[in-house]
């Protein structure tokens, strides 16, 4: 399995790009806005062009996730697995501003952010033409496509209300239901929605069990949230407000 995945992401943002046991090439999630140019240099480089892909795995419709999914789906006959409360972020372009930072080091971490014009965590909306080719989930739908990739999709909401996994042969591909290094720590991500979601969802991780490919950081094993488990819980949110606007 591990030659069937690669990264086609950059240092800030991974986008897996992972080929299932039916043949499947799914690509897990875009990146920021303006990207997509050096994605396309790095599928290039690893053999692979947008008109190979065959689906986009949205794990969340932020800014760093659905930044250039127009221009993929432009390049490409991709259909996008998505939760349908993505569908909103997706219209609107813009991040849900729900919650708040999960601690003090991921608030300076967001606040920082507005010195790179990323404070309004805006990015292009999807086009009306493109949302025909969104599949979104429902339990008819989920059945359908476990079985069309051969891998299971997992409901991880917490981080976003719309957030989602997916497993393939042992390899979980989480987005930011997990994150590993800096800036967050203890694998919590630096913005949460509903904390006691997102450490239920933790839960559906650590049961799932393999290792963890994160939107952020290097994948690591499952089992290293255990000791962790109640972490989130632990956290408090600190909101931005007022929102940003795009």
């Amino acid at each position: 399995m591990q030659n069937a995945i690669v990264n086609v992401g950059d240092r800030v943002v991974n986008h897996w790009l992972v080929t299932t046991p039916t043949g499947k090439r799914v690509l897990v999630d875009t990146g920021y806005a303006g990207g997509y140019p050096t994605f396309v240099k790095r599928l290039a480089a690893h053999g692979f062009a947008p008109d190979m892909i065959d689906y986009v795995f949205l794990t969340h419709a932020h800014d760093d996730h659905a930044g250039y999914l127009a221009e993929v789906l432009q390049a490409s006959k991709a259909m996008v697995i998505c939760h349908p409360a993505a569908l909103d972020g997706l219209k609107r372009g813009q991040n849900n501003f729900a919650g708040g930072c999960a601690g003090r080091l991921a608030l300076l971490f967001c606040r920082g952010m507005a010195l790179f014009g990323k404070s309004g965590h805006a990015f292009p909306p999807l086009p009306d033409a493109l949302f025909e080719r969104l599949l979104v989930l429902t339990d008819e739908s989920e059945a359908a496509l476990n079985k069309a990739l051969g891998a299971r999709i997992l409901r991880t909401p917490g981080h976003t209300a719309c957030s989602l996994s997916l497993a393939v042969q042992g390899a979980v591909f989480c987005g930011d239901a997990a994150m590993n290094g800096f800036p967050s720590h203890g694998h919590v991500s630096i913005w949460v929605e509903n904390l006691a979601a997102y450490a239920a969802s933790w839960q559906v991780l650590i049961r799932e069990g393999g290792m963890l490919y994160p939107g952020h950081g290097k994948p690591f094993p499952a089992a290293a949230l255990q000791p962790n488990a109640n972490a989130p819980l632990r956290r408090k949110l600190f909101p931005l407000s007022p929102p940003l606007e795009k």
